[in-house]
């Protein structure tokens, strides 16, 4: 698999993203220092999907942020994307690396150690561990799990992790000193007065936390 940065993972929230929309967001995000962006929109087809990641792979082009998309594996394909995440009760890990190109990448979110104990490396590039802290932008989502549960989540896996779930700037130190290799935001970004100040302001802490 090529080489991908999870440190500042946004992912795209079409609500939260008005009014610059998710292109200029993601445009915006990146210059400020996001290192992925994922296209997760639930209430889009396949169709929208595919347009919506066609404009993300042109605004990223010329940067080192890798596009993934969100549980739809055929606009993945489409739009050419670099990778697919996945949630447990989505196609499934088996299926999906079998339906992508061998280079791209394939994200699996779990939220316990089981889940973390279950995982295949040999078909899995990175996990989201989640959530860490209650969160609006993903309704019916499990008890989230904390600092500490993050932690214990990450020791089980040899993956490396993204922690997701609620996550701000003052946050951010807490997490990486779990073992997280990145934060990924939703609210922290999408929808700020100025997405590249925000972003701008987590690299800074990310930076900050890591030396």
């Amino acid at each position: 698999m090529s080489r991908f940065d999870l440190s500042l993972y946004l992912v795209l929230d079409p609500m939260l993203s008005e009014p610059f929309g998710m292109i200029e967001t993601a445009r915006r995000a990146v210059g400020g220092g996001a290192t992925m962006v994922q296209l997760r929109d639930k209430t889009a087809t396949t169709g929208q999907m595919v347009e919506t990641g066609r404009l993300l792979k042109l605004a990223l082009a010329g940067t080192d942020a890798r596009l993934i998309v969100n549980d739809d594996v055929e606009a993945a394909l489409a739009i050419g994307a670099d990778g697919v995440h996945i949630g447990q009760s989505d196609l499934g890990v088996r299926a999906t690396r079998d339906r992508i190109a061998p280079e791209m990448l394939l994200g699996l979110s779990i939220g316990s150690v089981t889940e973390a104990e279950a995982l295949d490396p040999t078909l899995v590039d990175y996990v989201g561990v989640g959530p860490v802290f209650p969160t609006a932008t993903k309704p019916g989502h499990p008890p989230a799990i904390g600092i500490k549960g993050l932690a214990t989540i990450i020791r089980a896996t040899h993956l490396p992790a993204v922690a997701i779930g609620g996550i701000k700037l003052d946050h951010v130190s807490d997490i990486l000193a779990t073992g997280a290799k990145g934060v990924a935001v939703v609210s922290a970004i999408c929808g700020q007065p100025d997405p590249e100040v925000a972003a701008r302001a987590l690299r800074h802490e990310i930076d900050r936390s890591v030396t």
